[in-house]
């Protein structure tokens, strides 16, 4: 596994492209940090950010890994494109030549997107620990253990998302054409829930309805953590309106995208069987 890795690795780092879009990530997940020293200071009115509290522990591990998954895209581009390297430069008929099997090769992609998904998470929870040892008001240690569950949720999300692009990648064959796809994808969601809605259930059917379609359920892993915030819940009482949403995740929706990311890991592995290379 190792070894599968290491090759890997190395197509990834050998690849300017990559090598800029990797490093460009992690800069976007270092970058939170820089929320913190967002300050207004016109005449009376003295805004600092960090003193909202969204860098408050337990707070900060919902909005962190609620906000960095928006970056995954630019892993996503590394992923597709990834593949489609393998053709345009038919490194994977030499791969196979050389003897690497194709349960082998889908094995180190499979092996690359769960690396991907554990530095990131990695990543995220020593960004995170930071500011919170910093800005937060809350450095107690039970305080700072709860809702670490957001960080395996986190994975789990950005696996099943990196095995949806790894497996457009295997059957568009290019990198461009499978990004448009799953922007199609993710358009073609929202217009099947627009037509639930208007032509066959309630709101509340169609959510769960849509809930077990693949890009939907990875989003509801990790739920918006704005209205968590005080200075929403103050305002919210101001008016007279009750802030009252569910922010767990529970074990079916964890289920539904690791049932995705097993059948895109097995499909793609079953077209590239299939496909004569």
């Amino acid at each position: 596994m190792i070894r599968l890795l290491q090759i890997e690795f190395i197509k990834l780092w050998n690849n300017r492209a990559s090598k800029v879009l990797i490093i460009s990530y992690f800069a976007l997940l270092t970058s939170i940090a820089l929320f913190a020293a967002i300050k207004f200071d016109i005449g009376p009115v003295q805004f600092h950010l960090a003193d909202q509290g969204i860098f408050n522990f337990p707070y900060i591990w919902h909005f962190n890994t609620f906000i960095t998954a928006f970056f995954k895209l630019f892993l996503a581009i590394v992923i597709v494109s990834m593949m489609s390297n393998e053709y345009s430069n038919k490194t994977i008929k030499q791969n196979l030549i050389d003897g690497l099997s194709k349960k082998e090769f889908i094995l180190s992609k499979f092996l690359t997107v769960i690396s991907f998904s554990l530095i990131s998470t990695i990543f995220v929870f020593v960004v995170s620990l930071i500011l919170g040892l910093v800005y937060s008001d809350y450095n107690e240690f039970v305080i700072i253990v709860t809702d670490l569950k957001f960080l395996p949720i986190f994975f789990i999300k950005l696996m099943g998302f990196f095995s949806f692009c790894l497996f457009l990648g295997i059957l568009v064959k290019r990198s461009a054409f499978a990004l448009g796809f799953l922007i199609l994808w993710q358009v073609f969601e929202g217009i099947f829930r627009g037509i639930l809605r208007w032509k066959f259930f309630d709101e509340e059917t169609t959510d769960i309805i849509m809930n077990f379609f693949p890009l939907q359920s990875m989003f509801n892993l990790i739920k918006e953590p704005f209205s968590r915030l005080g200075a929403v819940q103050s305002v919210a009482n101001q008016i007279g309106t009750e802030v009252a949403l569910n922010y767990n995740t529970y074990w079916y929706e964890v289920l539904i995208v690791l049932a995705w990311t097993a059948l895109f890991v097995y499909l793609s592995y079953a077209l590239l069987k299939k496909r004569d290379l």
